[in-house]
This record gives structure tokens, sequence and C-alpha cells, in this order.
């Protein structure tokens, strides 16, 4: 989804730029020795891997990589959806920072100041390639950053003497291939479902065929591996393997559970520049690390600092650092669903906050409801046969939730009221408070409202985060006592403190009775569409369904920005019968050239219409399948 500032691209390649890329010591270039560096990247993956401790998995070739290499245990992405995961795994920046890479498809403005990984490689004389996925999130042109971006990149390719750092993507393992896939052909009983799923042979049937894609893409590396032997520069080259984000089971990617940010990370580094690595060839790493720690490590090894904007730290190299205490991660908006969590992890605990906990962890996103699992899981939803564990990623959510992932790694007991991790809590919500203010986290701004982005939300008094955290996280427990104050911050002269203000009486429901009257103001006469919308979805419930229907028609309608629209429509999809009157709206919505607004406009109305049962296919599969096709990866 586009969003402000399309005029501002040409600076990229501007003096600022070019400033920063000529003060870079160019070591390459100078004759210094220096090693190739090999990116393999497999789309949508937990670590169901036998280097992991997976008996079922057949995955040798990654087996053996991680036996003369360095696996490292607990291995997180920032984001558990590939667009804004690959937005750190160019930049080293997290993408909550430079908002809107927070969202899943979005077009995020890259200043100059925030440098990609391989432009930084190639001014010190790498010959940098990718193949072929890009899905950056953001408004950098590929073809200018890289030297070769295409199924045909290839590190062969580089001119003799250069030195490489060569990127692969996989799409064997990616969710549209999941949907397609055949079960491999193993025991149904031998698997584990975990404990918020139903355990059903339709969902056995779902892991079997996820197995047998991680064989495939085992395959892949293999293959990858034999290549750099037969070139002879295995031994010149360091290997890292990696996930670009969690699995595509049902509750794992899209979601802050392990199962949606932990991915496998093996690195191997050969004899020749052993002095290079922390660990000895079979060790494993148990401190948290995460994929932004990637371009840090890439840049250590060319003898490179990295920017002082990057967020990770250098596994490995010259300018190497120790890991961090926690890994973070964090959701915004998930193709058409809007949603806030953010989350941290010592690889034992992990502690989450979910911001809009009124929406449910799971809601219908066309994409994901491609697969049977999410449909046998929501169709034992809507039949009743579900238990706790598996009903509550449908219903509303508490504000903070809190797993031990050792003794519950399926996380399903929340333990944030339990006494004996009370001091491990708070340490890890001073934790995640701290990171959100030192990155600037853009989360809390509307998607395309004031002030977001890498530079904008850091002009001084145009974001006043701390002020907004105090606000959201008031917001976000559900406490009538706390309705003076929302109501109070209708009339901020900020933005984003509206909307807060706005999306607590939401959350708070008929606690917000009181606040109806400026509630009504509020979606009428506040400058910011924005606010209106979450404010006419509060009205609804307290009441005033016609007039808030009438308010979010206007903003559904054709012409509006379509991140406004996008926001209307799940406004709508929330208020019940009252947005009956918006279904002309609605079916408009479902024939938007916008992926997002097309899809929520056509689940809405296959359920205002009675149509609507999870099999039902909303995504345009025919589309993504071309889309896959042309961009395919050479093998």
């Amino acid at each position: 989804m586009a969003n402000q500032g399309t005029t501002r691209r040409a600076v990229l390649a501007g003096s600022a730029a070019s400033a920063v890329l000529a003060a870079l010591p160019a070591r390459a270039k100078a004759g210094e020795s220096v090693p190739n560096i090999l990116w393999l990247v497999s789309e949508d993956n937990n670590p169901f891997i036998g280097a992991y401790g997976d008996k079922l998995a057949k995955t040798p070739n990654i087996d053996r990589l991680a036996a003369s290499g360095i696996l490292y245990r607990n291995a997180y992405c920032s984001a558990p959806v590939c667009a804004p995961s690959r937005f750190g795994l160019l930049t080293g920046v997290l993408p909550e920072a430079c908002g809107p890479a927070n969202h899943m498809r979005a077009d995020a403005v890259l200043p100059p100041e925030l440098r990609t990984c391989p432009e930084l490689l190639r001014a010190a004389g790498y010959y940098c390639t990718n193949n072929a996925k890009t899905d950056y999130n953001s408004d950098v042109a590929p073809a200018r950053i890289w030297d070769e971006s295409s199924p045909k990149a290839h590190w062969r390719n580089r001119p003799a003497g250069r030195p490489f750092m060569a990127m692969f993507t996989f799409m064997s393992t990616h969710e549209s291939s999941f949907f397609r896939a055949q079960p491999a052909a193993m025991s149904l009983d031998q698997i584990h479902v975990p404990a918020y799923l139903p355990d059903t042979e339709e969902m056995r049937q779902e892991y079997a065929k996820y197995y047998n894609l991680m064989e495939e893409m085992d395959g892949e590396v293999g293959a990858h591996l034999a290549d750099l032997d037969a070139a002879g520069v295995r031994d010149d080259t360091i290997i890292f393997y990696f996930g670009d984000n969690g699995g595509v089971l049902p509750g794992s990617k899209r979601y802050c559970h392990d199962e949606g940010l932990r991915v496998p990370l093996i690195v191997s580094v050969p004899e020749k520049w052993r002095h290079l690595a922390p660990a000895a060839p079979g060790s494993v790493i148990e401190a948290p690390v995460t994929l932004t720690d990637l371009v840090p490590s890439a840049l250590s090894l060319a003898g490179l600092d990295k920017t002082p904007q990057m967020h990770g730290n250098a596994l490995l190299g010259s300018k190497m650092e120790a890991p961090k205490r926690y890994a973070f991660g964090m959701r915004n908006r998930m193709d058409e669903r809007y949603d806030m969590v953010r989350t941290v992890t010592d690889g034992r605990y992990r502690y989450i906050r979910n911001y809009m906990p009124h929406r449910p962890m799971v809601q219908h996103q066309a994409f994901a409801w491609l697969a049977k699992g999410y449909q046998a899981w929501e169709r034992a939803y809507r039949a009743g046969t579900l238990n706790a564990a598996q009903r509550a990623p449908f219903e509303p959510r508490v504000y903070e939730e809190f797993y031990d992932l050792q003794a519950d790694p399926d996380q399903v007991t929340n333990l944030i009221g339990a006494g004996a991790h009370r001091r491990r809590i708070a340490a890890m919500r001073k934790a995640l408070d701290a990171h959100m203010i030192a990155v600037n986290d853009n989360g809390f701004i509307p998607e395309g409202g004031e002030h977001e982005g890498y530079r904008e939300s850091r002009v001084p008094g145009a974001y006043p985060l701390r002020r907004v955290m105090a606000l959201a996280s008031a917001a976000a427990r559900r406490d009538p006592r706390k309705r003076a104050l929302l109501t109070a911050a209708l009339d901020d002269p900020q933005e984003v403190m509206r909307y807060w203000g706005a999306m607590g009486l939401l959350i708070l429901g008929e606690s917000a009775q009181p606040a109806r009257d400026r509630l009504r103001t509020a979606m009428t006469d506040d400058a910011s569409p924005r606010v209106r919308i979450v404010a006419a979805e509060a009205a609804a419930r307290l009441g005033d369904g016609e007039q808030a229907v009438g308010q979010l028609q206007a903003l559904l309608a054709n012409g509006e920005n379509e991140a406004v629209r996008l926001q209307a429509i799940n406004a709508l999809t929330y208020i019940g019968e009252p947005a009956r009157a918006a279904l002309p709206q609605i079916r408009a919505a479902a024939q938007s050239e916008d992926e997002s607004v097309r899809n929520a406009g056509r689940y809405l109305s296959a359920v205002m219409d009675g149509r609507y049962v999870p099999s039902l296919q909303i995504f345009d599969v025919e589309r993504m399948l071309q889309q896959m096709r042309n961009a395919r990866p050479a093998s």
C-alpha cells in the first residue's frame, strides 16, 4: 500500500547517500583478503530441522551444515511475516522505526541515512547478487542497490578476483507452495499438534505437508553447497542459512508467538576464516539473536563498522559484538487486518503486549485462509467443538501475556499474574518500553497518519512517543477508571493522541457510555479520517450505529486514500448488522485494485450475503500464482 512521500525517492541517489558511501574503507579494492558471504534463505520456516532436535525432519544437508558450523538455538525475525522482516534484512534497521514498513505490504520512504547491505558491501569491493525475491516494504529500487537482482543473478557472474555477497531465496517452503503441497509419507500419529489447535487427522496432514516441503527445501540448500564445492570456493565462503520468518501452519506466520518469530539460523565458517567466528564448529549458541543482526555481521566480515542507525549486533567478524540479552518482535497490519502487538523474549520466556485486545488474535485473512488448516480451525470454532485454549485465538485478548517456553512450548498458559515471575515480568516490561523508545517505534501512528516515517517521526515535537505509549497502555488495559483520560485525549492537538483516546473508548465498550456525546462529535468533526473511523466504531457499539455507518460509508467511497478505506472497512466488519446499510460501498470495495481493500470487501460482502463459510475462496489465487511464476528464482 503506497504511502506519502513518493517525490522524495530521488534523494536516494543524491549527495547525502554518496557522502555516506564515500566514507567507507574499500578493503577489498585495496587487495586485503575478505571472505565471500552467501545467504541461503528459506521462506516461512520454523526450525523443523533435524539439527534443532526435530526427529521427524529429513534435512540432511542443513544438518551437516550445522555439524560443521554454528547453530543459533534462539534466532528470531523482527516481524512474523516476510515484507517487514525483509526490510530489516536489507537495512539492519527495525521496520517499526521507519513507518509504514511495520505494516505488511507497504511503501516506506528510505532516507539517505538508512543504507542497505548490498550498497555498503559494493562500496567495499564486493560483487552483490540477489536471486531473486526482494519484497523490501519500501521504495528502494533493487536494480540500484545490487549488481544484479533477478532469477539469473549468481555469484558465478562476478568479475575475476572480486569477493561476492550472494543471497538466494527458496520459495519451496513459501505459504503459496504449502497450499498445493502433498503430505509426506509419514505416520500421522508421530506428529505433535500444538495445544492451541484441534488435534485432527486434517490438521496432522497439514503438518505432514510442511515436513514434505522442508525436505524439498533441504535439497535446494544441498545443491547450493555442491555449487560452492564444484567451483572450489567453499573454503573462501562463509555461509548463512536462515528462515525469513516463522512457519505457515495455523497460528504461526503473522503472529507474535514463537511459532511466528522463531527461525533457524546456522552459520558455517571455513577453517581459513575461523578467527572471525564466535565459537568452534559444531557449537550451539543459546543467546537470543535476530535477523537484524545479519547486516552488521556481513559488514563485520568485510571489516566494516555498522552504521549508527542499525539496530543489530555483529555476530561474527572483526567487529564482533556480544549478543544482546533480549530479542524483540512486532506486528501491525497483516494484509487486510489491523492489529498492534509488541513482544520480547530472552529465549526461555516470552512477554507479549496486545495494544488492540478488542480484536481477536486470529482475524480472517484471505491469503492465510487458502490453507485447509485455517479453514478447519475456524469451522471447528463456529461449530463450538474447540476447548478453551483452541477457542482463545478467535476471541478478544488480554493486554499482557507471559509464557515459560520451556514448560509450555505451545504458549497456552498465560503466567502474567504469577507471583513467581513478578520480577522477571517487570524486567521484560521495562526492557520492551526502553526498546520502543530507543527505536522510535512508529507503530502507534495510524497507517497513513501524520508524522509517519523515519524522518517525519523524528522531527522534535512531532511524535510524542512517551505520551503516546502511556495513553495506549491505558487504552489497552480496559480500565474504566481511565475513561476521563481517554476522553480528554480526543481534544489533544496531536492526531496520534486523539487516535489512541478514541481507541481506548472503543476497547472499553459499554463502559465508555458516558463519553458517547464526545464520540459523536469526534466521528463527524475530527480533522483526521483515521480518528473519525475509530470514533465511529466506538459510537456504533454504544447505540449510534446508523450515524456511525453513515460516516464510514463516506470514508469507504472510491477516491479516498486506500489506507483510510481499509481502516473503514475493518471498522464496518466489527460493527455487525448496522453495517448492512453500507453494503453498496462494501461491494464496490470488493472490486478495488488494492488487494487488501478488495479482500476485506469480498469477505464482508460474503458475510452479509450469508454466503460465507471458512472454505470460501476470497483470495485471487490465479493472479498470485502468475506473480509467483514470474518471480520464481532459478535453481
